[in-house]
């Protein structure tokens, strides 16, 4: 495991560059009509001053983060969610990287200026929004304020990783729709985070990107978190 956050940088950057397995079931089948190409920010960096909970254990260094968003519920497709900022494709966009930093400046207010890209994964077909994204790895090289923009996103968090690497905090969500159930990887977030949980897209590509980097701690399956979706 790394003891500082330049050393989880580094097994990002190469757990990117060799490439890894994305576990995504969506929990419903695709559906007629274009697909969009779109981006994610996943953006990793290291707390100035709220580092994670001593309980979590020592997976990854207390001040590793990643941040998240929430989702207005007003929002045609995962609404209310916990997300990564981003979104679809503009044509002035030169390339995928510029979509997701564009999108998360727009919904964060980070300076993507100091957002350094690590690479990117393979595109994931999200059949519910018609999209084709790709997600985006980014580290934080230097940090700058952030905020909601309450259009698309309502909330905005730097989260621990260790955190929602502690075992207690992993689970399985429950999406329950016309007699027919889903289970996903899911985490509970803690209380200074409004104790949400991630499921869905994020929750799965998550846990890929945790197991793949090699972060992920031993846990029991045992928690399920019923979702609405």
């Amino acid at each position: 495991m790394p003891r500082t956050a330049a050393e989880a940088r580094q097994q990002l950057k190469d757990a990117v560059d060799r490439g890894f397995d994305i576990e995504f079931t969506p929990p419903f089948p695709a559906t007629d009509g274009e697909l969009r190409r779109s981006a994610v920010l996943i953006l990793f960096g290291a707390l100035d001053q709220v580092h994670a909970d001593p309980a979590a254990g020592g997976a990854v260094p207390a001040e590793l983060d990643i941040l998240l968003t929430r989702r207005a519920n007003r929002m045609r497709h995962h609404a209310g969610q916990i997300a990564f900022p981003g979104g679809g494709v503009e044509a002035e966009d030169a390339d995928i990287t510029v979509t997701a930093l564009r999108e998360a400046e727009e919904e964060t207010g980070l300076d993507a200026s100091g957002v350094e890209v690590l690479g990117t994964l393979p595109e994931i077909h999200v059949p519910v929004s018609r999209n084709l994204v790709t997600p985006v790895i980014g580290w934080w090289q230097r940090p700058s304020e952030i905020a909601a923009d309450h259009t698309e996103s309502v909330e905005v968090f730097r989260v621990p990783v260790a955190e929602m690497l502690d075992p207690a905090a992993r689970g399985h969500s429950v999406l329950r729709r016309e007699g027919f159930t889903h289970r996903g990887a899911a985490f509970k977030l803690q209380e200074r985070f409004g104790g949400h949980t991630v499921w869905g897209f994020t929750g799965m590509l998550l846990s890929s990107i945790y197991d793949g980097v090699g972060w992920s701690l031993p846990w029991q399956p045992g928690a399920d978190y019923e979702v609405a979706g």
